[in-house]
């Protein structure tokens, strides 16, 4: 870091002589633009100057401009500071860090702060360095917040590795390592002092030590009021966001207590418009609003846009676009502390979207490091590509199941069984019981009440556990789906029609070193490989892997009959514990409220 500050004190000491000796000029002039200024709430027209990797000035800069400086006329264009993802996972969209960033930098995102706590939960600290190894080869601003607990729910799932409070120091001290990312741990205030206080111990010595060295700390606190929010916020050290907000009485309690919170407007989760409705309702103040996608797929990513594709959302509700821009340029800068990015001033880097289409967010162009890097929705600069190494592979670690490995077993001829009911749009969910019919001993899905069961095949060849319940609300009409991604822990989970097809679509996840499966009628419908940590490609492109999944999402409707949208990431996280109601582990049917196991069958 002191490099760092030194080369920063050459480069500073340069501007200052562009500035004020008249032989000297500009780099690049975006001439006449509309600028956003981020601080003020303002739009006026001005120029801004750029020099090297910064920003000279932002006004007048005719006299900044010389016989090679290169003059871009923006005339009637809005120049903006580039976007923040303040919350996000690279495994989500199954892309490597350059492939997400090849599909987001031309939509005007220039800075990330990723959550590598998927890979951290397969891989441990290893793999979470070496998906912060490869940020480092990328000229885009990408920083991490790590998970100080790994499992989130000890006893409850089996994660790959386990990451606690004695692995801060070895991460955090990375300069890429922007702090303690979403704490899940202590999400469930109450079920984890009473049944598991020594989780509440161990985070509150990693966020002291994260403290201690100047670094930020992340809360996770869905559905939390009063006295557990404020246990939340305490345990965080006293400042924390939050990603999980649903209704607007959340985030007004939440904006109360200083909480900055990320309104997450992804592919399968979006909770923008009832979030934003504390602002545009109750004219809360919006300094502590933040924008997040959490989880996109690389087909939104395409065919909408990021960040760019956020903020035109919350303008479409009702919110001043330079104020919707705020919101993901100088409210995340100031959350984190970044000094040099969310405001176009003078020695702020120079990371701009030049918008031809406010209301639309449709950008024209963007600057990288003073660089133009993308045109038009194109790149102009080579990101090349990544590869990983073996030592992220090969994570399934576990041998073929049998289908009597996935049955769900009853006496009798008829069985009440517990089941988790989707909600679509949200990694929230319901619980119901069902009555389904018993032959041989086995329970059987039921397609005309939509009760299906739901498997957890644990993978990382620590405990050989199969978590079984029922679920209703995916709308399947034969076959079967599994996949690798199952958030947090990430073993394999499957739901289908019938059992010999989920057992057939385990056994290819684990064929593939990880990955999505479908079958029909015991024939591979569709699958795609993910043989990094089973969650992310580096042998497909973000076009090529966007194409992929929407093959499969539409195989999925036409072969498979599944009416949820985005299949994949529904399923994917309803195995996540640390929102309620029920969930499944490799441990079993959970009720998230109690931090208990339950029987699938009612006794």
């Amino acid at each position: 870091m002191q490099a760092e500050n030194i080369k920063k004190a050459v480069q500073y000491r340069k501007l200052i002589d562009v500035l004020l000796d008249s032989n000297q000029y500009a780099d690049i002039v975006l001439k006449d633009g509309y600028v956003i200024n981020t601080v003020t709430r303002e739009i006026y027209e001005a120029d801004v100057a750029i020099k090297g990797e910064y920003i000279l000035m932002v006004g007048d800069a005719s006299g900044l401009i010389g016989s090679k400086t290169k003059v871009e006329n923006v005339k009637g264009k809005f120049v903006s500071p580039g976007f923040i993802d303040s919350h996000m996972h690279f495994e989500s969209a199954m892309l490597t860090c350059t492939e997400f960033s090849r599909l987001s930098i031309p939509t005007g995102t220039t800075t990330i702060v990723a959550d590598p706590h998927e890979i951290g939960n397969v891989l441990g600290v290893h793999g979470m360095q070496e998906m912060i190894k490869e940020a480092k080869t990328l000229p885009n601003q990408i920083y991490f917040t790590v998970p100080c607990a790994v499992p989130d729910a000890p006893g409850l799932e089996t994660a790959g590795f386990d990451v606690n409070s004695s692995h801060m120091e070895e991460l955090l001290n990375d300069p890429y390592v922007q702090g303690i990312g979403e704490i899940q741990s202590f999400s469930n205030i109450g079920p984890v002092y009473e049944n598991a206080p020594e989780l509440i111990d161990d985070l509150v010595a990693a966020v002291s030590y994260a403290e201690s060295i100047g670094k930020t700390v992340e809360g996770n606190a869905p559905a939390l009021f009063g006295k557990e929010l404020a246990a939340h916020i305490i345990s965080g050290g006293g400042h924390v966001s939050c990603h999980e907000t649903t209704t607007k009485e959340e985030m007004m309690e939440k904006l109360r207590y200083g909480v900055s919170v990320f309104m997450r407007e992804g592919s399968s989760q979006r909770n923008m418009a009832e979030c934003i409705r504390a602002i545009t309702e109750e004219g809360m103040d919006s300094r502590r609003a933040i924008l997040v996608s959490d989880d996109m797929v690389p087909e939104d990513l395409l065919k909408d846009g990021h960040m760019n594709d956020i903020i035109r959302r919350t303008i479409a509700q009702g919110v001043d676009p330079v104020e919707a821009i705020q919101m993901g340029t100088i409210n995340p800068a100031t959350h984190f502390g970044f000094k040099d990015v969310g405001i176009l001033s003078p020695g702020k880097r120079a990371n701009i979207a030049v918008i031809s289409n406010l209301n639309e967010m449709a950008i024209d162009q963007v600057y990288l490091n003073g660089s133009l890097a993308a045109e038009r929705g194109q790149l102009t600069i080579d990101l090349g590509s990544y590869t990983y190494p073996e030592s992220v592979k090969k994570s399934v670690k576990r041998g073929p199941v049998k289908a009597e490995d996935l049955h769900i077993t009853a006496n009798g001829s008829r069985a009440r069984v517990r089941s988790i009911v989707a909600i679509p749009f949200q990694n929230l969910t319901g619980a119901q019981e069902f009555n389904l019919n018993v032959s041989g001993g086995v329970v059987q899905p039921c397609l005309q009440q939509d009760v299906l069961p739901l498997i957890v095949v644990e993978r990382h060849g620590r405990t050989g556990n199969i978590g079984k319940a029922f679920l209703n609300g995916f709308k399947l009409q034969s076959g079967a789906i599994a996949e690798s991604v199952a958030h947090d822990t990430h073993n394999i989970i499957v739901t289908g029609t019938n059992y010999e097809d989920m057992v057939t679509a385990v056994n290819r996840v684990i064929s593939m070193d990880g990955g999505i499966a479908m079958i029909k009628d015991g024939k591979v419908v569709g699958d795609l490989p993910l043989r990094v940590g089973g969650l992310i490609t580096d042998e497909l492109s973000g076009q090529e892997v966007s194409e992929k999944i929407a093959e499969l999402t539409r195989l999925a409707e036409s072969e498979l009959g599944c009416g949820i949208p985005v299949p994949f990431m529904h399923l994917s996280f309803w195995s996540l514990v640390t929102s309620p109601e029920w969930k499944i582990t490799d441990m079993g049917l959970i009720d998230v409220d109690k931090f208990e196991v339950l029987s699938p069958v009612v006794e």
